[in-house]
């Protein structure tokens, strides 16, 4: 069963305090937040329960939120998330290259994590950085004006951080 460390079920206690009596849904964002983080980088339906349980709120107003917002996982993601920028700007740009190029060097397409479960690549819409277009999010990181030779950099620079972490 899904539940929060002590640790973690005090800041989750602090986030809804925040709000006013009768309002905890306000919580749920960073309280899904807080659960991605917990339960290994991704939502389960166990997990999303438990975040409703807690703010005293219906599991599927959970689901809701947790399947329309591209930053919520709902099934295990790799150690390095590529998430590319599929709107407008950025496939003007030539993000469908990028998401190509990307299947080129790691056989994983958007949705997919690699057999080894290093890289999940994922296409998401705006991040909001258009002017650096095509780009991604890895972590908490842009990765801007994405060509294949900064794809390449950005894949041994995981593979090499990889290795110095484990």
């Amino acid at each position: 069963m899904a539940q929060f460390s002590d640790k973690k079920l005090e800041e989750v206690k602090n986030i809804i305090a925040r709000y006013p009596d009768g309002k905890q849904k306000s919580a749920l964002l960073p309280v899904l937040h807080l659960a991605q983080q917990e339960f290994g980088g991704w939502l389960s339906s166990e997990a999303m329960d438990y975040v409703a349980s807690l703010l005293n709120i219906e599991p599927i107003e959970v689901y809701e939120v947790a399947t329309f917002y591209s930053m919520y996982n709902l099934k295990p993601v790799g150690k390095y998330l590529f998430e590319v920028c599929q709107t407008g700007p950025c496939m003007i740009s030539g993000s469908d290259n990028i998401v190509a190029y990307i299947y080129e060097k790691l056989g994983i397409k958007p949705g997919q994590t690699t057999a080894d479960g290093m890289f999940t690549l994922k296409t998401v819409e705006c991040l909001g950085a258009c002017g650096y277009a095509p780009m991604m999010q890895l972590g908490k990181y842009y990765k801007e004006h994405l060509t294949k030779e900064k794809v390449d950099a950005i894949i041994e620079e995981c593979r090499r951080n990889a290795v110095v972490n484990n």
